[in-house]
């Protein structure tokens, strides 16, 4: 099932990220603050990941990962919140962004390619389950990977993107962390 959802607005910061897996990186939640929009693309773990997202923003838009199928229950605290469809779209000013965490496909040396083939209507395509951040804007519709905004598997660090929009104009920029060391 896809939900949709429209945000009528000509400025927008949309903030994305995936693969929390029940806890929310602080530099990553910071980074965050300021968004207009906040998607996740899955894996989130635990509804203490929709309270501090909600604390930034009430339009959230997230998706069930493979890891979140024995979430269902969850409460959510969000007031426009499309939560835990396995997929969804967010009509923005100057195209749609589609997000799905990207566990049904297999083929993962062609994530970029098989997501063009899904979503062709799309201007850019959000992904997670591979935990590594990743940004394909060679060809439409664009195909990112937030990496993972959580401790597990960060492949060098958690991280978020922001995507900024003016009009039509659309602009991503990758934030990354170090990797936190644990204490004791």
């Amino acid at each position: 099932m896809r939900l949709a959802t429209t945000v009528a607005s000509s400025t927008c910061r949309v903030g994305i990220l995936s693969d929390t897996h029940g806890w929310l990186d602080p530099r990553v939640e910071m980074a965050l603050c300021g968004c207009d929009v906040l998607v996740h693309a899955g894996d989130i773990g635990d509804d203490n990941v929709f309270v501090s997202l909600s604390a930034i923003t009430d339009h959230l838009v997230a998706v069930v990962g493979n890891n979140d199928l024995f979430s269902r229950g969850w409460s959510v605290t969000c007031k426009q919140a499309q939560v835990l469809s396995e997929s969804a779209e967010l009509v923005l000013t100057g195209g749609t962004l589609v997000v799905e965490h990207g566990h049904r496909i297999h083929d993962t040396r062609h994530y970029a390619e098989r997501l063009r083939d899904k979503y062709p209507q799309a201007r850019m395509i959000v992904f997670g389950h591979t935990h590594q951040q990743m940004i394909d804007q060679n060809q439409q519709p664009w195909v990112v990977n937030p990496g993972a905004a959580g401790r597990a598997r960060t492949h060098g660090g958690p991280g978020c993107l922001i995507l900024s929009i003016t009009g039509y104009n659309w602009v991503l920029e990758s934030c990354r962390f170090d990797t936190m060391r644990r204490l004791g």
